[in-house]
């Protein structure tokens, strides 16, 4: 089986991707949605991540308020190093053991998702790497739809690589400054044509 990791800047593209890629067949975990996992109540995370930050980075149901938690780690860099430490190793675990579960299955290839994959030294994990990209105005727009000002922006990008080292580590580049179609049809490419896992 062809491991592929698949990241790129913040609001580049990459959760599309993972969902184009899951149309077209392609086994996907997507590491962000392992770290909702992870601090769901009951979680042996969220009570680390309570212990560490305290009751202000939560809701009064007890709940994790990922607003609060987000404006505490992206101003503060070793509060978001503390985080890091809690949530990445168990993200790495799970990821791996889905990833040795589509071998068992006899998968052509899977595609693991994640925003830091090249700052957490993880691209020797993988077979091969794959860098979404945009262009600067077009992020900077899809941040803002999200609500995001220009500080929460920046202290965004401030946090990952930025996206021109992203694209020179990478094995593929699929620009997503275009149509859904044209993204997919990159992404169909780069894993080999249509049914690349036929059932």
């Amino acid at each position: 089986m062809k491991l592929f990791g698949l990241t790129g800047g913040v609001g580049m593209g990459k959760s599309t991707a993972g969902e184009l890629l899951q149309r077209q067949g392609v086994a996907v975990i997507d590491t962000d949605t392992l770290a909702r996992q992870f601090v769901e109540p009951g979680q042996p995370a969220l009570a680390e991540i309570l212990e560490k930050f305290g009751p202000a980075v939560f809701l009064p149901d007890g709940r994790l308020d990922r607003e609060q938690l987000a404006r505490r780690v992206f101003s503060d860099p070793a509060a978001r190093g503390e985080l890091e430490a809690i949530l990445h190793p168990r993200i790495r675990a799970d990821w791996n053991r889905e990833a040795q579960s589509w071998r068992d299955a006899g998968l052509a290839c899977g595609v693991v998702v994640i925003p830091l994959l090249f700052e957490t030294q993880s691209a020797p994990l993988f077979d091969a790497t794959i860098c979404v990209a945009c262009s600067a105005a077009t992020q900077a727009r899809r941040l803002r739809e999200r609500g995001w000002d220009s500080t929460q922006i920046q202290q965004r990008l401030a946090a990952q690589w930025p996206a021109g080292r992203k694209i020179a580590l990478s094995d593929y580049v699929v620009w997503t400054d275009t149509t859904l179609e044209a993204h997919a049809a990159q992404l169909q490419r780069v894993m080999g044509g249509p049914d690349v896992n036929p059932r």
